[in-house]
Parts: structure tokens; sequence; C-alpha cells
């Protein structure tokens, strides 16, 4: 037995010749959710009037897209571009507590808004007075915490591990199971405490979400006038469209892992680049709500005519 200090980043499995053409499409999707996320948050920072509840939910929405990018573009344009396939065990540790610590805040993020919607249908009365903005605030520090902090045990033990079987990660990215497959120790706690984790976490705020959603639905039900019914629903649409986007590639990737272990390589690696990069590109596309595409539109025009006076 051998202690492993450093991983080998796969790729793409059987595709090693084709990465720099692979480079492309992947170079121009983190571009997209680069612009597209700063472009978001520079419009409701800029915007007063979308200085309200459901766009400061947006916003952190739209900067944990642009952390979970940050957090794997390194490692994936490196493997594509042939720069670096190896990552050091504390890096790679690093960039997975980032990873599913990202997706636990963009879980609580979606879980917030569905309270607004929630709140702004049911009860549109008391809205100012339930999303002010210091509970917003706790809101979103309460969804920080809970990432933070739920996911450092399982984090904590993997640098104690002792890693000896071929030091290969079947992603261009660090990922818990991924690391479990390599671990020679005593995995049990890891694996139990995840699947919990999982539970009470991303399960939890999906049946949160599903249970808002019956409320709103039984409440939009009961207006009279079609037209109004309709008004009320349209304002859910972004949200659960952002819903979808995020839940589909998790349990996915979480079934594929669990049981898909005769399928190909290929389609692992393919489930966990959707994970990572799908909902980061989608949402400022699901979230070009008027008034953010206004604000765009405003910001490109002015930008350009300072550009052409100069």
């Amino acid at each position: 037995m051998w202690v492993i200090n450093s991983f080998l980043l796969a790729g793409l499995p059987g595709l090693e010749a084709y990465h720099p053409w692979f480079s492309i499409p992947f170079s121009s999707i983190y571009t997209l959710v680069f612009l597209g996320n700063c472009m978001v948050l520079h419009v409701i920072r800029t915007e007063p009037s979308l200085h309200q509840p459901m766009f400061y939910f947006l916003a952190m929405l739209a900067l944990t897209d642009l952390c979970m990018g940050l957090s794997t573009v390194h490692t994936v344009l490196g493997v594509l571009w042939g720069l670096n396939q190896e990552v050091s065990q504390d890096a790679c540790i690093a960039q997975t507590y980032f990873i599913h610590g990202l997706s636990s805040i963009e879980s609580g993020v979606l879980l917030a808004m569905a309270f607004d919607r929630f709140t702004a249908i049911c009860n549109p009365l008391r809205y100012t007075s339930l999303l002010t903005n210091s509970r917003v605030i706790h809101f979103m520090v309460a969804i920080l915490m809970r990432a933070a902090l739920s996911i450092l045990p399982v984090i904590i033990r993997l640098k104690f591990f002792h890693y000896c079987r071929p030091h290969i990660l079947s992603h261009s990215f660090c990922l818990h199971q991924d690391l479990l497959r390599l671990a020679c120790s005593d995995i049990r706690f890891n694996s139990l405490y995840a699947l919990a984790l999982v539970i009470c976490t991303l399960l939890l705020d999906a049946v949160l979400i599903l249970i808002s959603y019956v409320f709103i639905l039984h409440t939009v039900l009961a207006i009279a006038s079609r037209e109004e019914r309709l008004k009320s629903l349209q304002t859910c649409v972004s949200h659960i469209c952002a819903v979808l986007v995020f839940y589909i590639p998790i349990i996915g990737l979480t079934m594929v892992h669990r049981f898909g272990k005769h399928l190909s390589p290929l389609v692992h690696v393919l489930m966990g680049n959707i994970y990572i990069l799908f909902p980061p590109l989608m949402n400022p596309i699901i979230y070009s709500t008027k008034q953010i595409r206004q604000g765009v539109l405003y910001l490109l025009l002015h930008t350009k005519i300072s550009s052409t006076m100069m």
C-alpha cells in the first residue's frame, strides 16, 4: 500500500485526443456563465427598483453560480488545454468543499425564493412586514452557515484518509463520492453522513418547495378572474424552471453514481459536467425578467455611448 498526495483528473475518458476541441465549447460556456451572472449582479446593484427581496435572493443565486464557475474553471480547462492534469490532495479536498457547499447554498436560496413567492401570493398584505431587509439578511446568513458548517465533518475526514488505489478521478474536478472510491480507510461515516446530509438539506428543501407550491396553487385556483390566476402563476414560472434546472442534474448524477456502475465512464463525466455547469449557465437566461433585460440593455447602450464619445 502506498500513500497518495495528489490525484489525476481524467477529463473525458477515451476522448483525450479531442480535448483541445472540447475546450472550445467549455470555454464558451464558462465565458457565458461569468458574463451572464456578472450582468445580473450589476443590474440588481445599480437599479434601485430591483432592491427588493426576490431580487436580493436572485443576486445571491447569481453569486453562487459565479463562485461555482470560479471553483471549477481552472481544473476543467487545465485538463482540456493539456496544461495540468494533476491536482494536489489539499487543493482537491478544498474544491470538493466549495462544490458541495455551493450546491447546498443554491438549494437554500431556491427555498428562500419559494418562500418569497408563497408570501407574495398567499399573504400579499403581510409581504413587506414578513420579508424585511433584516429578515432577508438573516435568511442569507442562515443559508451560508448551513452550507459552510454541515459539510465540514466529511471534508475534514477526507484530509485524514489514506488513498492507496489508482489515483485517477473520473471528472475534471473533485467530488466527494469520487474521492471515497480511492480511499482505503473506513468510509462508512462519510457515506452515511453524506446520505443524511442530502436528505436533510437537498431533499428537505425540495419537499418544502413542493409544499409551498401546493399552497400557492390552492390560493391561485381560488382567484375568480382567469387573468389574475395567470398573472399570479407567471410570477412563479422562472422559479419553477430554476428549481428543475438545479434538481434534475443532481438527481441524475446521484443515480448514475449509485446505480450506474455498469455505464460508460463518459456518462458519469457528462452528468458531472451538467451538474456543475447547467444551472449557472441557465439561471441568468431563466431570470431575464423585463426589469433585468431593461437593465442589461441600458448598461450595454450606456457603455456603447460612452465609448463612442471617448
